[in-house]
């Protein structure tokens, strides 16, 4: 097995050998153990980067289903080694955060098996090259994500918040799984290595654009994209570790990840262009204006993140554009937005990690994220002001921060797309840039939140729990190394550029130059149009910085009812009561219903089928003649079985339903099959002395008078049920489709030495069957046992008492 498919499956190992080391080693804080594995991880990927940065990739294979193409593909370009990069190193900074901010009395085994699942199972959407399989590592993110946010069970926001998150994303993942597997059915492979080279050559298929759609439903709600961004404010009930690593780095880029992946193969249309232009840019607003109305800083930096995430998705979307004239040195010009993107997906990480590390930071030593509660900070607590400062700046796009740079990247995409003159660009084209630079005045407004409003002002020490100071230097180390990356990504990005991002371009972009596809970032860059946007940026942004008491008013205008929050509530609420109102009209809590259930189902599916197919056909005549005792056993059998419905007591109806048993058994006799008819005669006595045995504790039984429309409805169904029965075995003898395997175990005694072939079936051609009949006897004969002695052991201490 290869290194790289290792690397992807030592998370998972070290998961199941966390909760073995919590609990015997209590000596050593088992968050070193769970730092460990992901700085080994981050520091082998690390070793990839000079060979991606020439031009080279990885692919490793373990065959999994090969008869259906599924295999266990890893593959390691460009694009999927930045996100691997993002998931081991901010990982490594998460675990080493979250060493000196969860409390030891926390379930640190679970919190610490979670994350390395997390993270095993992110590696595995990145890497994979199989569709299959990458949905399989998809959903694994989802499971492991639930676990994580909900890891306060004990909260019920936490538990609705991971329900709300489960719900959305894995609702996502299934339509995602029905556009893999329409991709399948278009190019016949499973591998997005050769979907992406033969891209273009299926674009007329009926399937492609429902496929190209369900994909991005699925990156949609990964991502929370507009408007299924309302699971991820909840999510922040999780540990602020958990959301600095699921809600900043990794998680969030999943559906960002499989956009950019699926880039070459939709990005020619149209419809892919709006799409993911559009919402990322409704987005990209609708997240930076409701990021202003919070109150609580971590709400804030939850839709802070949507809007983000909208930023980066819109860019993706503009790059697409690029594919539509193929290579040439007018469409390079469109390919900056996809680096512009790659980019900020980056520094994104960097600055929005590095502020929830700062948030939890806060709440961990003064007691509250209420900022109404906050201020006044900046000189009792200098460090973490410091790094608060420099990832707030950043996120609003300031210098000397990253986030300057690759938010005047974005300004330079939306002013040139509409130069394009390509999907109606020269109309709606003009909303773009409008969108953009409208929704980073707001940007500026919440980062500019972040800072004034929990750092400057008055120190409220009376409402806070704790008075305030510095934290720990080990909660510091994390969030530092952060904010001393984002101004090392500013004044050096093109080390970024050349190594990584130009290697992520070539695999969105496989058909164009490489040399073509780099983009040198420079800090000054003029005083050009994006710059005087920024400038207005800043003022706008000041302005309504300073005057947001008086316009908060618009935030009313939309009734709380008519939310996208209080709409999935709603749905829930009416899901589950019309939920509950069918259940209850058929569990009506009576054995005899769901028998008519099932047998009814029985009698219009098999009979059903018969008739459609015509396999109710059958032919008698070749069969053997039936014999004067065998017309007496029948008749014997059908007495019986009538006059069990006529019984008055159970004592009777147990004897006559002991004669249907027996009967059969004669007739094992009749048709030479000894074995057989003593396994039945046993069977069959056994059972009886167990009725009677049972019946002697039951009380007296009053026969119920059944009423008269309940009778005829028990007659129909079941002379139906006699009769399709009937049928099936009549058709299955008369339309045999395969030679019968009698004749294979006729010779028996050659090939098991059995004179006996029941004998020799039992314990030789089906030997591993009746072995496990065997062991589920036995388990069932030890439970028996095992209460046999646990009633006699409490009626032993009764006695005592």
């Amino acid at each position: 097995m290869s290194t790289l498919i290792i690397a992807i499956i030592l998370p998972f190992i070290a998961a199941a050998c966390l909760p073995y080391l919590y609990r015997k080693i209590r000596k050593v804080h088992i968050g070193w153990f769970a730092i460990l594995i992901s700085t080994i991880l981050f520091i082998y990927l690390a070793r990839y980067i000079p060979g991606i940065a020439s031009g080279e990739t990885y692919t490793h294979t373990v065959n999994w289903i090969p008869s259906y193409g599924i295999n266990f593909t890893a593959y390691l370009d460009g694009l999927s080694l930045i996100l691997a990069l993002l998931i081991t190193g901010i990982g490594s900074l998460v675990i080493l955060y979250s060493i000196f901010y969860l409390s030891a009395k926390e379930s640190l085994g679970h919190f610490y098996t979670y994350l390395m699942l997390f993270m095993g199972a992110m590696l595995g959407v990145v890497m994979s090259d199989n569709m299959m399989v990458l949905y399989v590592f998809w959903e694994l993110t989802s499971i492991s994500s639930f676990l994580l946010i909900a890891f306060w069970y004990q909260r019920k926001r936490s538990r609705d918040g991971a329900k709300k998150s489960l719900l959305i994303t894995v609702t996502g993942g299934i339509a995602m799984l029905i556009g893999f597997i329409m991709i399948y059915v278009m190019t016949g492979t499973w591998s997005i290595r050769e979907v992406i080279s033969s891209a273009g050559s299926f674009t007329d298929h009926l399937l492609f654009i429902p496929a190209m759609l369900l994909v991005l439903l699925g990156a949609f709600t990964k991502s929370a994209q507009f408007p299924f961004h309302i699971w991820l404010p909840d999510a922040m009930e999780a540990p602020t570790p958990v959301s600095a690593y699921l809600h900043s780095a990794t998680m969030v880029k999943a559906g960002i990840y499989l956009v950019s992946r699926f880039t070459p193969i939709f990005g020619v249309e149209a419809t892919w262009f709006w799409l993911v232009t559009g919402i990322g840019l409704i987005t990209l607003f609708w997240g930076a204006f409701n990021a202003v109305r919070q109150t609580d800083l971590k709400a804030l930096l939850a839709y802070s993140t949507v809007s983000q995430l909208g930023m980066i998705m819109s860019m993706f979307g503009l790059g697409s554009a690029a594919l539509h004239f193929g290579y040439s040195t007018e469409s390079v010009v469109y390919t900056q937005a996809t680096f512009a993107a790659l980019f900020h997906l980056v520094n994104h990480s960097t600055f929005k990690g590095a502020l929830f590390m700062v948030v939890g930071i806060v709440d961990h030593e003064v007691g509250t994220r209420d900022i109404r509660r906050l201020g006044g900070l900046m000189t009792l607590m200098p460090v973490t002001f410091t790094i608060a400062m420099i990832g707030s700046f950043s996120m609003a796009g300031l210098p000397p921060f990253n986030g300057f740079l690759s938010k005047e990247m974005f300004f330079t995409a939306v002013l040139t797309i509409g130069e394009a003159g390509i999907f109606s660009l020269d109309t709606w084209g003009t909303l773009i840039p409008i969108i953009a630079w409208v929704a980073s005045i707001f940007t500026f407004v919440y980062s500019m939140i972040i800072v004034f409003k929990t750092f400057f002002g008055p120190y409220q020490e009376e409402k806070l729990e704790h008075s305030a100071k510095d934290p720990p230097i080990g909660m510091l180390i994390a969030p530092g190394i952060l904010a001393l990356l984002i101004v090392g990504i500013f004044f050096f990005p093109n080390l970024l550029g050349d190594y990584l991002l130009t290697p992520a371009m070539t695999s969105i972009f496989p058909t164009f130059a490489v040399g073509n596809l780099g983009v040198h970032v420079s800090a000054w860059h003029g005083f050009g149009m994006e710059l005087w946007m920024t400038i207005g940026v800043v003022i706008f942004g000041f302005l309504l910085y300073k005057s947001r008491k008086k316009w908060m008013v618009v935030y009313r205008i939309l009734p709380e009812k008519w939310s996208f929050n209080s709409l999935y509530s709603n749905l829930l609420v009416q899901l589950e009561e019309g939920s509950t109102a069918i259940t209850n009209t058929y569990m009506t809590g009576y054995l005899r219903d769901y028998m008519v259930y099932i047998y009814l189902f029985f009698v219009i599916a098999i009979g059903g089928t018969l008739y459609y197919t015509g396999a109710y056909q059958f032919d008698i005549s070749g069969n053997a003649e039936i014999s004067e005792f065998e017309w007496m056993l029948v008749l014997v059998m059908i007495i019986a079985g009538i006059s069990i419905l006529f019984a008055k007591s159970r004592l009777t109806a147990i004897l006559l339903n002991s004669i249907l048993g027996f009967g059969v058994a004669a007739f094992f006799v009749l048709f030479r099959a000894p074995d057989l008819a003593l396994t039945q005669t046993v069977v069959e006595t056994v059972t009886t002395v167990l009725f009677l045995v049972a019946y002697y504790f039951l009380p007296d039984w009053k026969k119920e008078d059944v009423p008269r429309k309940s009778r005829n409805v028990n007659l129909i169904i079941s002379i139906s049920v006699g009769a399709v029965f009937t049928i099936v075995a009549l058709a299955v003898q008369n339309g045999k489709l395969f030679k019968s395997i009698s004749s294979y175990f006729e010779d028996s005694y050659e090939l098991a030495g059995g004179n006996n072939i029941v004998n020799a079936i039992l314990g030789d051609f089906r030997a591993l069957d009746t072995m496990l009949e065997v062991v589920v006897l036995l388990i069932a004969g030890i439970g028996v046992f095992t209460f046999i002695k646990l009633r006699a052991k409490k009626e032993d201490e009764s006695i005592e008492d």
